[in-house]
Order: C-alpha cells, then structure tokens, then sequence
C-alpha cells in the first residue's frame, strides 16, 4: 500500500488507488520493453519485427486515447478505468498464447503493451484527469511529481525482472521460449489486480465536481501544444526503450541480463530526477524546467551514439536519465494551468496523443535503420528532434502565464 508520506500536503486521499495501479502497470512495462525483442527473436521472428510490433502498440495506444479525448466525457473515467485494466488483462494473456507473427501484430495493436520509457497507454489521459481533481497549485505539481516517480521508480524494478526468464527456466526446466511467456501471464495477473484497485473507485455520483467537457476554450492552446508534442514524440519513438535494448544487444553484444541490470539503474536515475522536478519547477517556472533539462539529455544521446567504448556509453546513457524524464512532472501540470477545469481530461487526451500517434512509425523507422546497419541514425535523429521541440516550446511559451 502506498503510504499516506508519498501523497503531497493538499492532495486528497483519492489520488493513492491511481498511484498503486501506476506503480504496478510501471512494473510490467519495464520488464516488457526489455523482453520484447527477446521475445520475438526467440518466436523465430526477424529483427525487423520489433520495430513494427512497437509501431503497432503506439499507435493502437493513440488511437484509443483520441476516442477518449472525443467520446470519453460522454462516460466517466470512473467507468473507463477499469475496462482498460480487464483490456491490459487481456492483453498479456493473448501476448503468451500466440506465436506467429499477426496475431501478435493484432493484439499488440489492440492491448495495452508499452515499448517505450514513459506512459503511453489509453490509461494516462483518464488518470491525469482524476490526478489533476485531486489538488491545486503546487500539490498539483508535487502530485504529478509522485505519479511519474513511482512510473520511473517502479519500471526501473520491472527492467531489473528481465533476468527472471533465465532464472525460471533454470529452476523449472522451461525452455526459455515458454519462461518468457511466463513473464507475458505474469502481465496479464497484474492487469488483474489493477482492476481490483480501478473497480473501487468512487461513482460519478460521489463526485462533487464539475461534469468533463470537450474541448472549448482552451481548444486553440492545446491544439498548439499537441503539435508541439508531436514532434518530441516522434523523435523519443525512435529510441523507445526495445530499440535501444536491442541497439545495446546489437553494438555491444550486451546480454539481457545486463541489459537489464542497465535499465534498472536508468529508471532510478529517472525517479529520482523527478523529487527534484517540482523544487526546480518552483524556482524556475514549468516551461524552464521542461527545456533547460531536456536539452543536455538530448545531447548525451547524440554523444552516446559515437562513443566506441560500452563504459562511456552507458555512462552517457545514465546521465540522459538524469535529465530527460524530468520535464514529465512539469509538462503535465503545465497543461492543467493551461487549461479550465472542466476540459482537463480531453485536454490530456489530445496532447498525449501525439505521444502515441506521432511516435508509431517512428519504432518502425528504427528498426528498418537498426536492420540496414545505421546503428547511430536513430539516436542522433531523436536527439536533434529533440533540441528541436525544446527551442520551439520555449519561444511558443514563454511568456504564457501558468
């Protein structure tokens, strides 16, 4: 259980099921994103499987999360939450029992399967929204802090469980093909539990605030941070966590055991950014925070591309991880401001879209440039994407008041 500690003063007690249930789907989509290409490899599948499997994940995550920014005011997050657990549910039971190459496409495009560092599941818009209900000011900005902590906190422990298939295929005989399916229904049970949190949330009825709206007033900002936010998006799909596990795989002949030991220590890189996110957010405002810490992360990543040595390079790749995830914190609560209350939930859902749509054909890039043998192409790409975003949001943004 979450301790009452982890919730900032001013925050409400109801915020705690949605940071248990973030803290477990963080979990598993860290040891998945290791796994993944594991996986298919071991299935017999080609190399350049992994990056259209990613792409089919993002953007069947992007098309669900813009249903949820059109139609979903029309019924209560309350209701959608649970649903997109029994999907998560569904999803990695589905996941262990195929084999071939497009039932996997299929239900990598359907379920809740997260290739990449961050959230990009139809779960963070209906979670920002009640987050965002749950305090004001800068509780706000504390409480989405703690959100993207356990995120990276509790994935960095996820990648760390990337050894489990070797440990379980050695105590029980598996082969190593069917200890990675474990790995698949253990995604499956957490989905489980995660609904046994969502299904206890309160009713609509119990709510005392206004009903969500579709967008309105705000409608012009967030289309311009959606555009935005695409371009960030697309160049973090070219790296999304599979690819770079396979690029260490593939350049360094890392194993996955080491590769998991590495993402574990760069998602407690990443959380613990993040404590320091709403401190630095204070002093400096939310749109300072965003840029002025994602710019070095972004050119540690171009730096990491060349360096010839596994030591320096993950070293680079450490210190990316310091930096890169603690705009998270801060680019959240900056939409809130930016918009009224009652268009939070369909704000989040269009500004997080281009996390997933913009983003889907770029794993399937990767893995055609990782494939052809450009090892670099895609780390120096998204790091000038980037650098890219950071100037234009800062130059869009600065002056807006939030």
């Amino acid at each position: 259980m979450i301790p009452r500690l982890l919730l900032p003063a001013g925050a409400s007690a109801a915020a705690r099921p949605l940071l248990q249930g973030r803290a477990l789907r963080a979990f598993a989509d860290g040891y998945v994103a290791v796994l993944l290409p594991a996986y298919l490899i071991a299935l017999g599948l080609g190399t350049w499987t992994v990056g259209l499997v990613a792409t089919a994940t993002l953007l069947g995550s992007a098309l669900a999360t813009l249903a949820i920014g059109a139609w979903g005011h029309h019924v209560h997050h309350g209701r959608l939450l649970p649903g997109a657990a029994m999907l998560m549910a569904a999803t990695g039971f589905a996941f262990a029992a195929s084999s071939s190459f497009w039932p996997l496409l299929l239900v990598a495009f359907a379920g809740t399967l997260n290739p990449s560092a961050g959230d990009v599941s139809l779960f963070l818009p209906l979670e920002h929204a009640r987050i965002a209900k749950a305090a004001e000011g800068e509780a706000r900005t504390a409480l989405f802090a703690r959100y993207s902590l356990l995120g990276s906190l509790l994935s960095a422990c996820g990648a760390l469980a990337a050894t489990w298939p070797a440990r379980i295929a050695a105590w029980t005989g598996l082969s190593t093909l069917a200890a990675l399916r474990c790995m698949f229904v253990l995604y499956g049970l957490i989905g489980c539990m995660v609904w046994l949190l969502y299904r206890n949330l309160p009713e609509p009825d119990e709510e005392r605030h206004k009903a969500p709206a579709p967008l309105g007033p705000s409608r012009a900002i967030v289309i311009r941070l959606a555009a935005l936010f695409s371009v960030d998006s697309f160049a973090g799909g070219l790296v999304v966590n599979a690819l770079l596990a396979y690029w260490l795989f593939q350049r360094f002949h890392l194993s996955l055991a080491a590769a998991g030991q590495f993402f574990f220590w760069s998602g407690l890189c990443s959380a613990a950014s993040q404590l320091a996110a709403p401190l630095l957010a204070r002093r400096i405002g939310l749109l300072n925070t965003m840029v002025f810490t994602h710019i070095p992360a972004s050119m540690c990543l171009i730096a990491a591309a060349f360096t010839p040595g596994l030591s320096v390079a993950l070293g680079l790749l450490i210190a990316r991880s310091l930096l890169s995830q603690m705009d998270v914190p801060a680019r959240s609560a900056f939409v809130m401001a930016v918009v009224t209350p009652e268009e939070r939930a369909a704000a989040a859902s269009f500004t997080l879209v281009p996390k997933s749509l913009a983003s889907a054909a770029a794993p399937g890039i990767g893995g055609a440039l990782f494939a052809s043998g450009l090892l670099a192409a895609p780390l120096v790409a998204c790091g000038i994407l980037k650098i890219a975003y950071d100037l234009a949001i800062w130059r869009s943004f600065r002056q807006h008041p939030h």
